[in-house]
């Protein structure tokens, strides 16, 4: 397959579940329909498509669950196992019926993906995702307590902070690219991907949530695909975010995004690791990035919408 008609798209987890709703299962599909139907249309097209996708909210439910004391909780890593299998289950059944709608016929592989990373990532020692819902001060004595790190969010509460370690390798890339190679549509690193270690040359699972933009891209740029598109919720990269003179940018090159993110334009939590994850999948041979809202997808495909990194 032809990287000049191939890109990645990159969902947000916070595409599934919006803010106020509860996450049920029809709200989820509901959502998910939306994100596919432009997907499906670009496929309709020719462009050969592997897409990757987030897991915030929806983890976070499988953390709550976990709590409940009625079954045994499961470590981290395998929720975020959970997430991929759930979520990427409903973008094939979403996916596959708007492409029979549209009367293409095309093979979508949801494959569970482990990402390996360094144990002595400094990401260990420092925990810095926020992940989970929002505790009391109570609670979060408690789960200190029980080994937990958690932080106060100013105003909101406390939350549980994990380590965030860098991708090196994805696992089943070879499995990823036969698929994708031959026409098949990957739904791939979900949540980042798992996150795993080796320990004696076997790989172990670690509790960690992996950046999931930094891992897209890290597949992007082994798939040797021409464009790398991350869909947000908001509706491309900004200036100043939080003031008055906010001022959204149509096209950005990789000495100024690097500038900005130097100067701390873009937050650490939200834009940052998305305009870092462009500019690693630039500075490795692609083409062009684009960071635009998930419904504007066509319109950032053809250059109207969004904010489009080059080098």
């Amino acid at each position: 397959m032809s990287a000049e008609s191939s890109v990645l798209i990159a969902l947000g987890g916070n595409a599934l579940i919006l803010p106020g709703e509860r996450g049920y299962i029809e709200e989820q599909f509901h959502h998910t329909d939306a994100c596919m139907r432009p997907i499906a249309a670009l496929i309709s097209q020719g462009t050969q498509v592997v897409i990757t996708h987030g897991n915030g909210p929806i983890v976070g439910n499988i953390l709550l669950r976990n709590e409940c004391g009625y079954i045994p909780p499961m470590p981290l890593y395998i929720c975020v196992a959970d997430s991929q299998g759930g979520i990427g289950a409903m973008m094939a059944e979403s996916l596959g019926n708007e492409l029979r709608r549209l009367g293409v016929d095309k093979t979508i592989s949801v494959i569970i993906t482990h990402i390996l990373v360094a144990r002595d990532d400094p990401a260990f020692e420092e925990p810095s995702k926020p992940i989970g819902p929002y505790y009391s001060e109570g609670d979060a004595a408690k789960y200190i307590n029980e080994g937990w790190k958690m932080r106060e969010i100013p105003g909101r509460g406390w939350r549980r902070v994990v380590p965030s370690p860098k991708p090196q390798e994805i696992v089943e890339m070879q499995g990823i690219r036969t698929a994708f190679e031959n026409g098949i549509i990957p739904i791939v690193v979900g949540g980042g991907g798992i996150p795993v270690v080796k320990e004696e040359g076997l790989l172990k699972g670690i509790d960690a949530v992996i950046d999931k933009d930094l891992a897209a891209s890290l597949l992007a740029c082994e798939l040797r695909v021409e464009r790398f598109v991350i869909l947000t919720d908001v509706d491309g990269v900004y200036l100043h975010w939080e003031t008055e003179k906010r001022r959204r940018l149509e096209s950005l090159i990789v000495k100024d995004a690097e500038r900005y993110l130097t100067q701390g334009q873009f937050p650490p939590g939200s834009m940052g690791p998305k305009v870092a994850a462009a500019i690693q999948f630039l500075q490795l041979g692609g083409k062009d990035a684009v960071i635009a809202k998930s419904e504007d997808l066509i319109q950032a495909m053809q250059g109207s919408a969004g904010t489009r990194i080059s080098m």
